[in-house]
């Protein structure tokens, strides 16, 4: 990837090479599979989603650095675990899918996925709250219990264009280092978990934090932030807590969605 021609975003699409795979797919990679369709499904009742932009990624079990996208031209509430495209580092599509995946998503998650050994899975939205968020100089601020999840754990991008290049990639790693939470500067937000669940868990409160300072912010009256010890200390047993946590907040999400909209697993 040390290519520095921009890719053709005007159809956003990524010319394919379609590389054969031996051998069944796993029970580990149907997991994550299930695991990723369900994130899409809930993005789409969340009203996360933006037509059929943005992307969730996740890394499929094993040593290929091989990662699963969404399908270019299909809404979050049509993924199934089935229909997930698996791609290289490279941009390759493994297997026979008839689908493309999303060139913004290969730019972005691809240049995660090679160089994060512990992204298990990527989320990148263009919330209205994140979008906001985005454009603030200042950024996210430890406000809320919420917010303070972040504290220190945030990275800022500076916006390039749509028509990202492979270039970009390295600014975009060294900005995003080893953060958990990335905000792109007039653009959205992104969060990296180890696993779809904790990606998603961490997405959820980065977008609560922000409508909550956004909130607050439109009132126009003076904003109380903690001392900075307090904030420290928050942050510090927020790390701690989710160190003993096996995404504990993943598994009601995943049943709520099999009660309202099952055909993520199909």
């Amino acid at each position: 990837m040390t290519s520095n021609a921009a890719l053709d975003f005007t159809s956003f699409e990524l010319p394919v090479t379609r590389i054969a795979e031996s051998g069944p797919v796993t029970e580990e990679e149907n997991r994550v599979r299930r695991d990723l369709a369900a994130a899409y499904r809930l993005c789409a009742q969340f009203g996360w989603d933006d037509l059929i932009y943005t992307h969730i990624s996740a890394r499929v079990p094993g040593p290929e650095h091989h990662f699963l996208v969404n399908p270019l031209g299909l809404g979050f509430d049509e993924i199934t675990a089935s229909n997930l495209v698996k791609i290289d580092i490279d941009g390759n599509v493994i297997g026979d899918s008839p689908h493309r995946p999303n060139a913004a998503g290969f730019v972005i998650h691809g240049a995660i996925h090679s160089t994060r050994e512990d992204a298990g899975s990527v989320m990148h939205l263009h919330t209205e709250a994140g979008m906001a968020l985005s454009v603030l100089e200042e950024g996210l601020l430890p406000l809320t219990q919420h917010a303070m999840r972040f504290h220190g754990k945030v990275g800022y991008h500076d916006y390039e264009g749509i028509a990202l290049t492979l270039d970009e990639q390295r600014r975009f790693v060294a900005d995003l280092a080893d953060n958990t939470a990335l905000v792109l500067r007039n653009h959205g937000t992104l969060t990296v978990g180890r696993s779809v669940g904790h990606a998603f868990t961490e997405m959820f409160y980065l977008e609560k934090a922000a409508r909550a300072q956004l909130l607050a912010q439109a009132t126009g009256r003076p904003l109380r932030i903690p001392p900075t010890e307090v904030v420290e200390l928050t942050a510090r047993t927020w790390a701690t807590d989710l160190a003993g946590s096996n995404d504990r907040e993943w598994p009601s999400l995943v049943r709520r969605l099999a009660r309202t909209d099952p055909g993520f697993t199909q």
